[in-house]
């Protein structure tokens, strides 16, 4: 007669490789001839690039429709690439200091 775990099918599973999946070392990057291990508590995030940094903004809604109703037209102009980033850089790009409004 099987037992309850079997019968709820938790016995078709290798406890070890269960183990290693929920602790994380399944997903672990690989030691190889040559490479070392990670420190222990070393990071395990790989490496970000360092040419741009995501970061949050707020903005009204308002100011969020008007963003992507011009996103939406630049893409309906055949750039398709164009997105909140690029348009928000490229807007970065034209501002002159002299002009902004005290009371921004």
């Amino acid at each position: 007669m099987a037992s309850d775990d079997q019968g709820r099918g938790l016995g078709l599973l290798d406890r070890a490789e269960v183990d290693g999946v929920l602790s994380g070392s399944f997903y672990s990057p690989r030691v190889t001839s040559g490479s070392r291990a990670p420190r222990k508590g070393a990071s395990r995030v790989p490496d970000r690039p360092a040419h741009y940094k995501v970061i949050c903004i707020s903005l009204y809604k308002e100011d969020l429709q008007k963003l992507d109703a011009m996103v939406d037209a630049l893409k309906e102009r055949g750039l398709t690439k164009a997105n909140r980033s690029a348009l928000i850089r490229h807007a970065l790009s034209g501002v002159d200091l002299d002009t902004v409004p005290r009371g921004l």
